[in-house]
C-alpha cells in the first residue's frame, strides 16, 4: 500500500512539474490545453512500442546505454529494464506529452535510495520530455554529462548522495525551467558560478562538497526560498546583496563555510526568514540589529565564530523564536529577558562567551585579549563577492563533526 500511494505520488508531481514546464516554455499559446490528468500512477502504458513512438525509442536508446554503464545494482532495481516498454520500467514514469497529449512519453526518473553504482551517459541528452530526476542515494560517479542542456523541460534535478567529482555542473544552470536544485553530499569542487543566482531557482542545495573561492557577489539575485551552502569553503564575507532575497528566502544554513567578516545589517531585510545559522565561522563583530525585526525567525544559530557586543533583547523577545545559541563567541552581556531565555520557552545555548555570572564561560585573560582589539564592522563594509573584515582575533576551536542536513525529500 505504501509503495502504491508513492508512486501514484510520483505520478502526481511529474504532471505538476510537467504543467510548469509547459508554461515556463509558453507552449499553451502554440499547442492548446495541457496533457490531461485522468491517467493514474497504475495505469502505465505498456503498449506503446518504442517503433509507433519516436520518443520512447530515444528514451529506449538512453536508458539501454545507462543500464550499461552500471556496474552494481545489488537490489536489482534496473532488472526489469528489458525491452522497449520503456514505461513498464521500475523508476521511469510515463505521462502525456505537453505538445501531442496522443502520445506518451518519458516525464521522470526517480531511482532515490537504489544504491545503484555507475556513471551517468551522454544518451541521457536523449529524454527531452524529462521533468523530474531523482537519484537521490546512489554510487553514480564522474561528471554530469554536457548533453544535460537538451534537458529544457526539467524542473527537478536531485543528485545529491553520490560520487559526482569535477567543477560546478554549469550545464544545469542553462536549463530553462529548472527550480530545484540538489547537489549536496558529492565532490564537486572550485567556484560557484555566478549564474546560479541569475536562473529562477527555488531551491539551491550544494552543501557538502569541496566548493572553495567565495560567495558570488550576485548572491541574493535569486528568488530562492532555501539557500544550503553549509560545509564548503567560500570564505570571504556575506554580501550586501543578500537584502534582494528580501521577497523570497525562508531558510539560509551557511554553517562551516570559512566564512568571515561582519554579518550585514542587510540581512534585517529577509522579512520572511525562519532559520539562520552561520555557526562554525569566523564571522566577528556584534550582531546586527536589524535581526530584531525578524518576526518569522524560529532557529538562530550563532554558534562556535568570533563574535563580540551585546545579546539584544529585541532578539531574545522575537514572537516565534525557538533555538538560539550563541555559545563559543565572546559576547559580553545579555540584555533584559535574555538573561532567562527558558522564560519564554527558547531553546538556547551561551556556553564559552564572556558572559559574567554564568556558567561555562571563557578565562577573563581570553575575553581581554579580543576586547583589546574591537571590530568595528562600519570602517570593515564587505563589497561582495570575498571582502570582509580581515581582522584578527583569537583563534577558536577547531570545528567538531557537524550533524548532516536533514535529506530533502
Amino acid at each position: 500500500m505504501a509503495s502504491s500511494s508513492s508512486s501514484m505520488a510520483t505520478h502526481f508531481l511529474i504532471l505538476l512539474l510537467l504543467q510548469f514546464s509547459f508554461l515556463f516554455n509558453n507552449l499553451a499559446a502554440k499547442h492548446g490545453s495541457p496533457a490531461t490528468r485522468h491517467h493514474r500512477a497504475h495505469n502505465r502504458p505498456h503498449n506503446h512500442s518504442s517503433t509507433s513512438n519516436p520518443r520512447l525509442q530515444q528514451a529506449y536508446i538512453a536508458l539501454q546505454a545507462w543500464k550499461r554503464v552500471i556496474y552494481s545494482d545489488p537490489n536489482k532495481f534496473t532488472s526489469n529494464w528489458v525491452g522497449p516498454s520503456v514505461c513498464s520500467y521500475k523508476g521511469v514514469y510515463c505521462t502525456a506529452a505537453l505538445d501531442d497529449p496522443k502520445i506518451k512519453v518519458v516525464a521522470g526518473i526517480d531511482l532515490n535510495l537504489a544504491n545503484i553504482a555507475g556513471s551517468l551517459p551522454d544518451e541521457l541528452g536523449l529524454l527531452t520530455d524529462l521533468a523530474l530526476l531523482h537519484l537521490n542515494s546512489n554510487r553514480f560517479c564522474g561528471i554530469i554529462p554536457e548533453t544535460f542542456a537538451n534537458l529544457t523541460l526539467l524542473f527537478e534535478l536531485d543528485i545529491s548522495n553520490n560520487r559526482f567529482v569535477g567543477p560546478f555542473p554549469s550545464v544545469v544552470v542553462s536549463l530553462p525551467t529548472l527550480k530545484f536544485l540538489d547537489i549536496r553530499f558529492n565532490e564537486f569542487e572550485g567556484a560557484l558560478p555566478p549564474d546560479v543566482f541569475n536562473r529562477g531557482l527555488d531551491a539551491i542545495f550544494v552543501n557538502n562538497n569541496l566548493f572553495s573561492s567565495v560567495i558570488p557577489s550576485t548572491f541574493g539575485t535569486s528568488p530562492a526560498s532555501v539557500v544550503v551552502f553549509a560545509n564548503n569553503k567560500f570564505g570571504g564575507c556575506l554580501p550586501p546583496s543578500i537584502a534582494n532575497f528580501a521577497d523570497t528566502l525562508e531558510e539560509l544554513l551557511l554553517f562551516n563555510t570559512s566564512l568571515s567578516g561582519c554579518l550585514p545589517q542587510e540581512i534585517g531585510f529577509l522579512y520572511k526568514l525562519r532559520v539562520l545559522d552561520v555557526s562554525f565561522n569566523k564571522v566577528v563583530g556584534t550582531i546586527p540589529y536589524s535581526l530584531a525585526g525578524l518576526a518569522h525567525l524560529e532557529q538562530l544559530v550563532l554558534g562556535h565564530n568570533m563574535m563580540t557586543g551585546n545579546i539584544p533583547e529585541g532578539i531574545c523577545i522575537l514572537p516565534n523564536l525557538m533555538n538560539f545559541t550563541f555559545s563559543y563567541n565572546f559576547f559580553c552581556e545579555e540584555e533584559g529577558i535574555c538573561q532567562n531565555l527558558t522564560s519564554n520557552g527558547i531553546k538556547y545555548d551561551d556556553r564559552r562567551n564572556c558572559l559574567p555570572d554564568k556558567p561555562l564561560q571563557r578565562s577573563k585573560k581570553q575575553c581581554e585579549a579580543v576586547y583589546k582589539h574591537p571590530v568595528d564592522c562600519l570602517e570593515h563594509h564587505c563589497s561582495g563577492g570575498g571582502g570582509g573584515t580581515g581582522a584578527a582575533v583569537a583563534p577558536m576551536h577547531a570545528a567538531s563533526s557537524l550533524a548532516s542536513p536533514p535529506t530533502h525529500s
